[in-house]
């Protein structure tokens, strides 16, 4: 039995009084395992092709890479204001259909407002910001920003509908065209603009092979005609996913895009190349398993809230399960970081190795904070997400300068960002779970009366 079915086991609603190994025939488990191996086959794709690409490309340019995500990635996590996030939330399908027009509208609206204000002050900001390593494709930024959007739109319908074996060979294909290309042409052209623009390629990609794919999965069932709430209504019955969630998804983006314009601004985009790579690491058994757990477990626990069963068990049981799947990969790259770094990725890229040692740490707890973020919207506390995501974003600010004004070093910086993160990471999940206790206990008062 797999460490993804026992996790999943450890987060199901009911108690497994069956054999262990008869775990997957909960559907809880078996849309867990669906979603995370897909990840786990993406991720492993991209591990396996990592020692070319690193050897192919220099820091530098994995540091303009990192520059244009930081950016990008703060401009898009606003680009829809948040409300495919609701998607997933009505009971019929016609609702969520105005939602996702909804999404589309506001998503083309604002990438003309991102492309019209870029064309009025390029020079300004990439003085400002101190970015001339991706001024030549600065403008490739709103493009990427449509495409997250139609991603995100997407990836929410095929949540909603559950489609979770299309979404993990949609992952799969995306993962291998992606990397084959950043090879190839890198065998002829390694620089940082290669990178740049198979990134927005690849997302556009992404979002195309999932309508596709939903649209082959559907095509045998009985279409029928929906009628869509009005846009209008729709806008204002999920008006705290734009008031609330879009700005904490903002904050959050800044928060993780900081440091490395901080780093590339301080120390030079090598330095932020090390960082990048140290962050997408890590990112893989994030992706593997907290976003697989949280795919499936948003509509879990939204169900759940609607038959009104008892949601701190369930927060409380998710992040356990995350908890022994992660540890082990986690402490690993904390004791072995430099040599692992250099000995798949080169010997070049060992300072990323001693960076990763101290954002182990960070991920590991962001890791286990998934199921409480998750449970956010159902919680109905987006806007304490959004308090929380401002004081975090200023003590991680006040973090980095202060380490670059007193020591100067980029590795100090990271190691205090990183722990800044931790003792965050662990509030909130302390917050959540108070914050579910008192909706267990008012939805058990109502029931008494």
């Amino acid at each position: 039995m797999s460490f993804v079915k026992i996790a999943a086991s450890i987060v199901g609603l009911q108690q497994v009084k069956r054999p262990i190994f008869g775990l997957s025939r909960n559907p809880f488990v078996r849309n867990v395992a669906i979603v995370a191996s897909g990840t786990a086959a993406a991720q492993i794709i991209g591990f396996a092709f990592a020692p070319l690409v690193t050897r192919l490309y220099e820091p530098d340019s994995f540091g303009a890479l990192g520059v244009f995500l930081a950016i990008a990635a703060m401009v898009t996590s606003t680009a829809a204001l948040s409300y495919p996030i609701a998607i997933v939330l009505p009971k019929d399908d016609a609702e969520a259909l105005g939602i996702v027009r909804l999404s589309l509208m506001i998503a083309a609206a604002t990438t003309m407002i991102t492309t019209l204000f870029l064309l009025g002050f390029k020079d300004t900001i990439v003085q400002i910001l101190n970015i001339d390593a991706i001024s030549s494709f600065i403008f490739l930024i709103p493009v990427f920003m449509f495409c997250r959007a139609c991603l995100a739109i997407m990836d929410q319908w095929v949540i909603r509908k559950k489609l979770f074996k299309v979404k993990a060979k949609v992952t799969v294909a995306q993962a291998f065209l992606l990397n084959s290309a950043k090879v190839s042409i890198g065998l002829v052209n390694p620089v940082a603009a290669v990178l740049v623009v198979l990134t927005v390629i690849g997302a556009l990609f992404h979002a195309v092979m999932l309508v596709i794919g939903v649209r082959k999965a559907s095509g045998g069932a009985q279409r029928r005609t929906l009628v869509v709430a009005p846009i209008m209504a729709l806008a204002k019955r999920y008006r705290d996913f734009p008031l609330y969630r879009a700005p904490g998804q903002l904050l959050n983006a800044v928060t993780h895009g900081l440091p490395v314009l901080m780093i590339s601004s301080f120390y030079g985009p090598a330095s932020a190349g090390f960082y990048a790579l140290g962050v997408g690491v890590l990112g893989m058994p994030s992706a593997l398993i907290a976003k697989s757990v949280g795919d499936v477990f948003y509509p879990k626990i939204n169900e759940a809230a609607h038959r009104k069963e008892n949601l701190t068990i369930m927060i409380f049981k998710a992040t356990l399960g995350l908890f022994l799947v992660g540890v082990v990969p986690f402490l690993t790259v904390v004791g072995f970081g430099p040599f692992l770094f250099s000995f798949v990725f080169g010997s070049d890229w060992a300072v990323s190795g001693d960076y990763a040692r101290w954002l182990a740490l960070w991920f590991f707890f962001g890791f286990l904070n998934k199921p409480s973020v998750v449970a956010l919207p159902v919680l109905s506390a987006q806007r304490l997400h959004l308090i929380f995501s401002c004081f975090s974003i200023l003590a991680r600010a006040v973090v980095l300068s202060l380490s670059y004004y007193y020591y100067k070093n980029a590795l100090v910086s990271v190691a205090l960002f990183s722990i800044i993160g931790v003792i965050l990471n662990i509030i909130l999940i302390l917050l959540v779970r108070q914050l579910s206790s008192a909706y267990d206990l008012s939805r058990s008062v109502s029931q008494q009366r």
